[in-house]
C-alpha cells in the first residue's frame, strides 16, 4: 500500500499512541481507519478501554507524554479527563478515544462507524513496516539507478592522427612557380635566338 509522507507520519503516531495504551494495560485497543468521505478531517481513531477512571487518565496521560516527548506533538484539544470515563484527545489528523469498558459499549464507536476499516495494533504495526519497507527499496532502486548512471563512461573521444601519419600534400609556393615559368620562358626565349642565327646567313 502506497503511504505519502504526511499520512505515514501520522501512522507513525498512531503507533506509538496504541503502544502507549498496550503499555498501560488497555484493553481490546483498536484502529479505525476511517473512510475519507465519512471522516470528515481525521485519518484515524484509536480506541481503548480502562478497568476505572484513574487507569484512563493514566492512559491518556502516557499517549500525551509519549507523543510529545518523542514527536513534538501536542493534541489540538483534550475533553473528560477530569471525570474520566471518555477521555478524549484530539491530534487533528487522528483521534484517541479512552473508554471505560461500559461507556465504550454504550456508545460502541466501532459499529457506528461501519465504513472504517478496523484494525489491531499489531495489524497496524504489520502494515506500517510493510509500506516502510516498500519505500526503502524504493528509495534504494533510485539510488542505484543514478549510481549505475553516474558510473557509465562517457564516450571515446576520437584521437587526432599522430603527426608522422599524415601525409603531407605541399602546396606550390606561388614564388616558385613564378621562378620556375620565367626560368622556363628565358630558356625558350635563348633557344629561339640560337634558331634565328643559325638561319640567318652571315654577310661576308
Amino acid at each position: 500500500m502506497a503511504i505519502n509522507k504526511s499520512h505515514q507520519q501520522t501512522r507513525i503516531l498512531v503507533q506509538a499512541a496504541a503502544a502507549a495504551c498496550e503499555d498501560k494495560k488497555g484493553v481490546e485497543t483498536r484502529i479505525l481507519e476511517l473512510d475519507p468521505v465519512d471522516s470528515g478531517l481525521a485519518d484515524f481513531f484509536l480506541i481503548t478501554s480502562a478497568s476505572n477512571d484513574r487507569q484512563a487518565v493514566a492512559i491518556a496521560d502516557e499517549i500525551e507524554l509519549r507523543l510529545k516527548r518523542n514527536y513534538g506533538a501536542m493534541p489540538h484539544s483534550v475533553e473528560g479527563r477530569r471525570k474520566g470515563d471518555w477521555i478524549l484527545l484530539d491530534y487533528v489528523d487522528f483521534v484517541v478515544h479512552v473508554f471505560l469498558a461500559e461507556r465504550r459499549a454504550f456508545y460502541d464507536i466501532e459499529r457506528l462507524r461501519k465504513s472504517a476499516r478496523p484494525l489491531t495494533p499489531v495489524q497496524f504495526d504489520e502494515e506500517l513496516k510493510h509500506a516502510l519497507a516498500e519505500k526503502t527499496r524504493a528509495v534504494r532502486t533510485h539510488a542505484e539507478k543514478d549510481g549505475a548512471r553516474a558510473r557509465k563512461p562517457a564516450p571515446a573521444k576520437k584521437k587526432p592522427p599522430a603527426a608522422g601519419s599524415v601525409r603531407k600534400v605541399s602546396a606550390k609556393s606561388p614564388a616558385k612557380s613564378a621562378a620556375k615559368k620565367a626560368a622556363s620562358g628565358s630558356v625558350t626565349r635563348k633557344r629561339a635566338g640560337a634558331s634565328a642565327a643559325k638561319r640567318t646567313p652571315r654577310k661576308h
